[in-house]
């Protein structure tokens, strides 16, 4: 596909970006009319298919990913671009009970009250393990923890009555089909995630790819990122 403007500038992201780049790709492609494709997949895949060399021209992860990539040579360490903040929210099936989760306490004793608690492959996931593990919880939990898998949305796993409980980013949450957001964990265990872009050295339009970045990064771009329940970077 092509534009007056040039061959389209193809990109990769974890899920927790799909909403917000598609919107984002879309306003860029308006005002420069350079088609903009970003498939969205689980954040370790992206990461091992940007790792294997394939030709994206740009690569949108959590900003520690984004780094080993940078440190590994594939992407432009130059290029690393912060975009947005991403905190981590609570969610249960539509028109079910919302358990109480205004503090630390609250959180701890919804997960023990839980049936089932589900969770995602991402840093959302790894910070619930880490708190499972701080309340010394987490032999008592494991049994009723379901993790989704990579690529799947623990939304999917809420609105298929798969989970009772589920903790994700709230990007990844918001607007879902069969899906309740409960609202954000406490700041006391709230653990906000940084999401960040690069040019990856395979690019094909590694150009166009930095003039993608700049715009992702600028003022126009905020009111976008916060109708996505983040926060620019």
């Amino acid at each position: 596909m092509t534009s007056a403007s040039g061959e389209r500038v193809r990109g990769i992201s974890s899920m927790a970006m799909r909403h917000v780049l598609a919107e984002l790709g879309g306003a860029y492609e308006s005002r420069t009319r350079r088609p903009v494709v970003v498939e969205a997949v689980g954040g370790i895949d992206a990461a091992r298919r940007v790792a294997d060399g394939e030709a994206f021209d740009f690569v949108v992860l959590a900003a520690d990913a984004i780094d080993r990539l940078a440190a590994s040579g594939r992407v432009d360490a130059a290029s690393r671009t912060e975009l947005a903040r991403s905190g981590i929210a609570v969610a249960v099936a539509a028109g079910t009970a919302r358990p109480v989760i205004d503090d630390e306490a609250a959180v701890r004793d919804a997960i023990v009250r839980a049936k089932s608690v589900g969770y995602s492959t991402g840093p959302s996931g790894d910070h619930l393990l880490r708190l499972l593990e701080r309340w010394g919880i987490a032999a008592d939990v494991a049994p009723r923890l379901v993790r989704a898998k990579a690529g799947v949305p623990v939304a999917t796993l809420l609105a298929q009555g798969d989970v009772e409980l589920g903790f994700q980013q709230l990007s990844e949450l918001m607007g879902m089909a069969g899906v309740d957001v409960v609202g954000p964990l406490p700041a006391t265990i709230q653990q906000p995630t940084v999401f960040a872009a690069a040019v990856c050295t395979a690019a094909r339009q590694a150009p166009a790819a930095h003039a993608l970045l700049t715009f992702l990064a600028s003022p126009l771009a905020d009111p976008m990122i916060r109708r996505h329940g983040m926060e620019p970077a």
